[in-house]
């Protein structure tokens, strides 16, 4: 039993929920994701992405499953389709440590729906959070990214974001490596941390970042 129930467990996200939403009358399905939780340095960017339901069905993956030529070639399928809106919305690592990652990322959320230019009827959110403040009907689902083919494609349009904007960083700020790790705390990141200290966009209210400017 084992076995069959491996071998018929879904291993890509799909159309179920926006379809059974699109079936109670709602048009303008809403999937949210982000991207920059986690790195000690540069923005959080989000993206919310509505799907029209005459969309032709492609398999998709979420973005942690693909490479960066995966994700950057996925990237110009989504945001070159008719039947596809998508919005983005970023955040500095100023704003962040001022109100903290995750107010920070739900202010993300809303200017990519701010950016998406349409009326949203239903969000989905990857995560265990809604937006507050807000009235639409929401729906949080935990790692909704492997389930949901909005959220899905969200979360490769927030990472393909971000990277680019690691990689101008990178360019301001060579000795860090940002281009390689994009922030995340990686040995060559903790490096060139304690060598050249926190540069203008490292988060002072990570860990890492703050026990350094307390050293």
């Amino acid at each position: 039993m084992a076995d069959r129930a491996y071998q018929t467990k879904k291993t890509h996200p799909d159309f179920n929920y926006e379809k059974k939403l699109w079936q109670q009358g709602y048009n303008f399905v809403v999937g949210l994701d982000e991207a920059g939780r986690g790195p000690l340095a540069g923005p959080v960017v989000a993206a919310a992405v509505a799907i029209n339901s005459k969309f032709k069905i492609q398999e998709i993956n979420d973005s942690k499953k693909l490479s960066a030529s995966q994700r950057e070639r996925w990237y110009g399928i989504l945001t070159n389709q008719p039947n596809i809106k998508y919005g983005v919305g970023i955040v500095s690592e100023k704003i962040i440590d001022r109100i903290n990652i995750l107010e920070a990322t739900k202010m993300a959320m809303k200017k990519a729906l701010d950016d998406l230019g349409v009326r949203s009827e239903y969000l989905l959110l990857d995560g265990n959070f809604i937006l507050d403040g807000m009235n639409i009907n929401q729906k949080a689902v935990k790692r909704g990214d492997e389930k949901i083919w909005s959220c899905a494609a969200a979360s490769i349009i927030a990472k393909v974001t971000r990277d680019r904007l690691m990689a101008h960083y990178d360019r301001k700020y060579p000795v860090y490596g940002f281009n390689k790790h994009k922030g995340y705390g990686t040995r060559a990141h903790f490096f060139a941390l304690k060598q050249h200290g926190p540069c203008a966009i490292h988060r002072r209210t990570f860990a890492p970042v703050r026990f350094l400017l307390n050293s």
